[in-house]
């Protein structure tokens, strides 16, 4: 059971809502642009399928990201599903200020997003809405193109770890 502050019964302790939210597994992206000059990108696991008419996704950065305004600037996105067996490259793009993109082999997709090789699924889209929502950013952006590309398992996250479901 999460506690409330007695003076504000709505505040509840951020540890225990880390720590119970984490209960929820979820899959984990590389969401990518490119700028023109240089590729930027970010590790994400708050990635879902919004609607099916208009063909909308949904991811929400944090508001303190320094790779979301590059992304958001630059428009279109490659959203790149990972692999259980792509933990690492997941942790290279979790690192702020770091070069994210030494030593990941990328094409630039139909939209000129850098689509990483080795993904599950790419989805290509470009950015529709943006709202704010406390310490992080809904994002909401339109679908342009998409492909399934290997038939493996899925990175996952769950309870502040990476995994993979069992064969």
């Amino acid at each position: 059971m999460i506690k409330t502050d007695a003076a504000d019964p709505l505040a509840l302790d951020p540890a225990e809502l880390r720590s119970v939210l984490g209960h929820f597994c979820t899959g984990v992206t590389v969401i990518t642009a490119h700028d023109g000059d240089q590729p930027h990108g970010f590790a994400c696991q708050s990635f879902v399928s919004l609607s099916l008419d208009p063909p909308y996704v949904s991811f929400c950065p944090a508001r303190t990201s320094t790779s979301w305004p590059r992304l958001r600037d630059a428009g279109d996105l490659c959203i790149n599903v990972l692999a259980h067996d792509q933990g690492e490259l997941c942790r290279g793009f979790s690192v702020s200020g770091a070069d994210k993109f030494a030593g990941v082999d990328w094409a630039p997709g139909a939209n000129g997003a850098p689509a990483v090789n080795g993904v599950i699924a790419r989805v290509e889209a470009t950015v529709e809405h943006e709202h704010d929502a406390g310490d992080h950013t809904i994002v909401i952006a339109r679908v342009t193109r998409l492909e399934a590309l290997r038939d493996e398992r899925p990175l996952l996250f769950y309870k502040g770890k990476f995994g993979s479901f069992a064969d």
